[in-house]
């Protein structure tokens, strides 16, 4: 899968950005894999949580907000138009710059 510059292989399992090599944990491999699946469309938290937890979603756990926060800081380097974007009141997307 490919979005921007980001590349996701899922044969072999590892995330490129450009030249960059993307490091994840394997939970935040999956919340990457998922956006990008749905890549220009807004994934809601509970979308996300059900995917990736497969559990119902608690509006008092912050779990979805720490790891789209540590996946952003892997995704989206300093320098680098960013790809992972929230859309306030709706959930997460991930898209190309224009």
């Amino acid at each position: 899968m490919r979005i921007g510059d980001l590349e996701m292989d899922l044969l072999k399992h590892n995330v490129t950005r450009g030249a960059r090599s993307v490091d994840l944990l394997p939970r935040e491999y999956a919340l990457l894999e998922h956006l990008m699946q749905h890549g220009g469309e807004v994934v809601t938290r509970t979308m996300l949580f059900e995917a990736v937890w497969n559990y119902r979603y608690d509006e008092r756990t912050n779990v979805i907000d720490v790891h789209i926060s540590r996946l952003r800081r892997k995704v989206d380097a300093p320098g680098e138009p960013p790809l992972l974007h929230t859309v306030r009141g709706a959930g997460y997307v991930v898209r190309a710059p224009e």
